[in-house]
């Protein structure tokens, strides 16, 4: 009988584990996602901007006809029975191998105050619904995005570029860009000069209200829309099934991305505790994304064909970010994503970073590509 493959969530990860597991094996694979559209993740906050998309049918980038594409929401998964839940299609969907694709989702939850008054550009719906309430406030009001990370850092840019009439702050607990080097670091703050963009670094949200933000120590500042890009976190339902899980959530996986409680189950992307052989931690990213979809799919043909798969071997080469159109850094680190001195900033990083998100795509497609992004 053949092998059925199942890969639950189509992102990054998903979709490029899916197409390159179609290409090394004969198994049967079906592809689970919520939505019958890939969304490009990276590129949200210019969607959040205004700026449309390109509309990216998930049928368009799975290149095996043998890949089932399943639209429903995955509600369980019975490790006993090896099954999974769909929930709006209405059937148990069995599996011999399952890959857990299911990714991260905004932090909504634990401040008060963030879901009921908060927006996010963590999935597409999020990010629209972020757009058609700026289009209305065009006029000025202040905007407070919350989170010195890329993400926040990408939304504040962007945000402010398409709306010069708002206020943009940037409400960071630590200082916004942490991670980049004091050159990368000097540009994005004359950047944020140029664009408007006031940063408020040291700053600890203890509650988002209707009127704007309270600080830990009790201090209001004012806001008509917030923006939340403090953190991430994973759907629960590898926990619920029984699944080893770190603190986060995330499925803890050995160095072939096979889970240490249910070997028959691999997981990728964020929704996976991935760390080097040396311990350490890979951060959440379709950098990192794509490399483990590619990873799982190795490791599963080399099992089908009675090989032990060789462990993940992982190095960060680059980080980029977009501040607007016209602007951004391409910040270069070492293989622990510590910077390098090296930075690309202007108009030339936003070039590098816009051509390396068109060759995600075409890589999604051609998944033999080694180590592309």
């Amino acid at each position: 009988m053949t092998h059925h493959i199942v890969v639950i969530g189509a992102g990054y990860s998903g979709v490029i584990a899916a197409n390159l597991t179609a290409k090394l094996t004969d198994a049967r694979i079906t592809l689970v996602n919520e939505s019958d559209r890939f969304a490009e993740r990276v590129r949200l906050h210019q969607l959040a901007a205004g700026q449309v998309l390109k509309d990216l049918p998930l049928a368009d980038l799975l290149t095996d006809p043998r890949i089932e594409l399943v639209v429903g929401r995955v509600t369980g998964i019975d490790t006993g029975a090896r099954t999974v839940r769909l929930g709006r299609a209405g059937r148990d969907l069995g599996y011999d191998t399952l890959v857990y694709a299911l990714g991260s989702r905004a932090d909504l939850e634990s401040v008060p105050g963030v879901a009921r008054h908060a927006f996010s550009v963590a999935v597409p719906e999020q990010a629209a619904r972020l757009r058609d309430h700026l289009a209305g406030r065009a006029a000025g009001g202040v905007l407070a995005v919350v989170g010195g990370g890329l993400t926040g850092i990408e939304a504040a840019a962007e945000l402010a570029e398409a709306y010069p009439a708002l206020k943009v702050r940037l409400v960071t607990d630590g200082e916004a860009g942490e991670g980049l080097s004091e050159h990368a670091r000097r540009h994005l703050r004359a950047t944020f000069r140029r664009l408007g963009v006031e940063t408020r670094p040291g700053a600890r949200v203890s509650e988002v209200r209707a009127d704007g933000l309270l600080l830990d120590g009790g201090e209001h500042l004012a806001a008509d829309t917030v923006v939340w890009a403090a953190g991430f976190t994973v759907p629960g339902l590898a926990r619920e099934a029984g699944i080893s899980v770190d603190a986060h959530g995330r499925m803890i996986v050995d160095g072939t991305l096979r889970s240490v409680s249910h070997p028959e189950i691999l997981a990728v992307g964020d929704a996976a505790a991935l760390r080097t052989p040396d311990g350490r931690e890979l951060r959440m990213a379709c950098a990192t994304g794509i490399p483990s979809g590619q990873q799982a799919a190795r490791a599963i043909a080399a099992r089908l064909s009675g090989r032990e798969p060789r462990p993940l071997r992982f190095r960060y080469f680059n980080q980029c970010i977009s501040l607007g159109r016209e602007d951004g850094i391409v910040q270069f680190v070492h293989t622990d994503d510590t910077p390098r001195r090296a930075a690309i900033t202007g108009r030339a990083a936003a070039r590098y970073k816009e051509a390396i998100v068109k060759g995600t795509i075409y890589g999604l497609r051609h998944p033999s590509i080694p180590g592309y992004l």
